[in-house]
Parts: C-alpha cells; sequence; structure tokens
C-alpha cells in the first residue's frame, strides 16, 4: 500500500511525504504505482519549475519513498499545484480502493 501523509499547520502545506508500493499488480505493471509516481513527481517539478518556493525533498531509488518539505509559507501556485495533486490522489483512492492507496492527513 502507498502511505500518503499530507502535513499542514494551521491549514498552510508544511510537507508530503509517501512510502510504499500500491500492491496493485507486478512491478512494471502496477496502474496505480505509476499513477501516484506520475502526480507526485509532475507536482513537484512544476513547484520547482514555476514557483521561487523553497523546498527540500527526497526520494529512494526504489521509489518506494517521495518525501517534499517547505521551509516558508508557500504561494498561491503551489498551493493550487498541491490541491490539485491531492484531487488526483483522492480519485485514483476512490477508484481503486484503500488497500492500495492512504491518504492521511497530520496537523503539525
Amino acid at each position: 500500500m502507498i502511505t500518503v501523509v499530507i502535513s499542514k499547520h494551521n491549514n498552510k502545506y508544511k510537507g508530503i511525504t509517501l512510502d510504499g508500493h500500491a500492491g496493485f499488480a507486478d512491478k512494471g505493471y502496477d496502474i496505480v504505482c505509476a499513477a501516484v509516481s506520475v502526480l507526485v513527481i509532475n507536482t513537484i517539478n512544476s513547484i520547482e519549475q514555476f514557483t521561487d518556493d523553497a523546498f527540500s525533498g527526497d526520494a529512494a531509488e526504489d521509489g518506494g519513498h517521495i518525501s517534499i518539505s517547505f521551509t516558508d509559507t508557500i504561494s498561491d501556485s503551489s498551493r493550487l499545484l498541491l490541491d490539485s495533486m491531492l484531487l488526483g490522489l483522492d480519485q485514483i483512492q476512490k477508484q481503486y480502493g484503500d488497500e492500495y492507496i492512504s491518504l492521511q492527513y497530520k496537523e503539525v
């Protein structure tokens, strides 16, 4: 299962961490993992390319971990990108089920 932890403080994004693999299908055929990866990586790349927001991140080489954390309050552009990503992740969860992806919101 992919576990997504969305960290917020006073309803403002502080970071997002993803861990695990969906297990929907064999490696290389797992459309749930592929969809999640595309959404998350594209969002991170978009924040880096289209905003001036500072962040740090890391990823495991095997693809089972991605995290991003913000050092300051983020712009409206980054907030919109993250909201869009979470909409997509929520739709994947609704389509394929809680056994493949879990979204957890955490106040920090």
